[in-house]
């Protein structure tokens, strides 16, 4: 791929960085994931010089990061989308409404494993403020858009939240294993059942989860 001269006006420089994050967001989403991204690929991928990279993003962590944001304001806006347009959601159909919108945004499901590990501490105090400030606002606004459409309380949609990135984080490591654990599966496929129902397993785990949060006897949160 030819690499582009170097960006002089604005303009020319920020789209340079949104040819940075297209090239990250697609080698993100094949073959690995997150954990096999390198910046030399990155800048490969969108044409230009390797050492490039440094003057639009400081390092790989504050890239995905800012892939993260723009996950997290996808995902809050199909799910305040569905909050409109919905009225008296069970427990279930809330843990529907976040686990669908999120399923259908792989990146992010990816992302939800690297952020707390790696992410957001590599990245200057002010990077990881910005990150921290929207990730909070779109819970809240998820929160109590859900609440007002359904059984659920704000604070326990909010923890229902935090269980659905947590699980969903989990589960989509297993459903793409390694190479290592791919060949294992291969070998052994009675271990491999997790990997195999990954929407299912998450929509089970959530479904439990939120009729868990809104059960009657469940202890008030500590304060």
């Amino acid at each position: 791929m030819p690499t582009h001269r170097r960006a002089r006006s604005q303009e020319a420089k920020q789209q340079r960085a949104e040819d940075l994050l297209d090239a990250a967001r697609s080698l993100a989403t094949g073959t690995g994931g997150v954990r096999c991204l390198t910046l030399a690929a990155v800048t490969e991928a969108a044409g230009l010089h390797p050492s490039a990279i440094r003057r639009y993003f400081d390092s790989k962590e504050e890239l995905l990061l800012e892939l993260a944001e723009r996950e997290w304001v996808d995902w809050r806006e199909e799910v305040l989308r569905r909050a409109r347009v919905a009225t008296g959601l069970s427990p279930e159909a809330t843990a529907e409404a976040l686990v669908s919108g999120l399923i259908a945004r792989p990146l992010l499901c990816d992302l939800f494993t690297h952020i707390p590990l790696s992410l957001e501490g590599e990245v200057p105090l002010e990077r990881a403020r910005r990150y921290k400030e929207l990730s909070f606002a779109s819970v809240v606004a998820m929160s109590e858009a859900l609440a007002e459409a359904g059984a659920m309380t704000a604070p326990q949609v909010a923890d229902l939240i935090a269980a659905t990135a947590a699980q969903t984080a989990h589960a989509w490591q297993i459903a793409h294993p390694t190479a290592t654990l791919a060949t294992l599966y291969e070998q052994n496929p009675e271990l491999s059942h997790p990997a195999r129902e990954f929407e299912a397993r998450v929509r089970r785990l959530l479904r439990a989860t939120a009729r868990g949060l809104t059960y009657p006897g469940e202890a008030p949160p500590v304060p």
